[in-house]
């Protein structure tokens, strides 16, 4: 039921992370705060396909 993920920084469009999420729980693209060791602070990563 979990599907892997890649996480994509919103400012430097960089894909830094991959993690696991259930497509019951959070059926829509999911959002975290994360560090960003380019842009060197925490900054909102999206779900990518």
């Amino acid at each position: 039921m979990r599907d892997t993920i890649t996480l994509e920084c919103g400012e430097c469009k960089r894909r830094n992370y991959t993690t696991t999420k259930n497509k019951r729980n959070q059926p829509g693209r999911v959002e975290y705060k994360k560090y960003c060791r380019w842009c060197k602070k925490h900054t909102p990563h999206k779900e990518t396909k």
